[in-house]
């Protein structure tokens, strides 16, 4: 899944009730909510219940009274949609721990729909760049971070020292992330270190 950038005329096409626009629109964010909804709610009924409504809402209000940040609009999905699985929740009497005052809320540990999609779109980028490398290149990287495989074990496979595994890589990871900035820029993952 891209991630979109919206402007001030993806809005206005949006309230203006332009077909392609309004196609985009739910075909992206129904990707978006599925995920969310899905760790949430257990029947499928309720997850499409919930996400017609926040479309029929996020309508309602763009419509009425537009958006002053355009720019926003992802965050202002998200949280229709919260407000809209909070009132399921209350309806349904589902979760207690939404309307139970002084009980503390339990922390949602879950990863959000958002880091999700960025973690399959890294992952995807990392292996097309590894596809992309010299095979001894690949295949030293693959050893020692995806498999995390003993560096001694992977000095014996390759038939060199410790001090030369160092070296083979350092310029792995240089070629890696040489390929990496080329095709996605400077912008590397959180909490990536390579």
């Amino acid at each position: 899944m891209q991630f979109y950038s919206f402007d001030a005329s993806y809005v206005s096409n949006l309230c203006a009730g332009d077909p392609q626009t309004q196609e985009h629109f739910v075909g992206y964010f129904s990707e978006l909510l599925q995920l969310k909804l899905r760790s949430r709610l257990n029947s499928p009924h309720a997850i499409e219940d919930v996400r017609q409504e926040t479309f029929a809402r996020v309508f309602a209000v763009l419509r009425k009274d537009g958006l002053r940040q355009p720019e926003r609009l992802g965050a202002f999905v998200n949280t229709v949609c919260s407000h809209v699985l909070s009132e399921h929740y209350r309806s349904s009497g589902g979760s207690e721990s939404l309307d139970v005052e002084g009980r503390p809320e339990l922390p949602d540990k879950s990863a959000s729909a958002l880091e999700i999609v960025v973690a399959r779109q890294v992952k995807d980028k990392v292996r097309e760049i590894l596809l992309d490398l010299e095979p001894r290149d690949r295949s030293l990287l693959k050893a020692v971070f995806l498999d995390e495989r003993d560096r001694d074990e992977v000095c014996r496979e390759f038939g060199v020292e410790r001090d030369y595994l160092r070296v083979l890589l350092h310029r792995a990871k240089q070629e890696f992330k040489t390929e990496y900035v080329k095709r996605l820029g400077n912008k590397m993952p959180l909490g990536a270190h390579i």
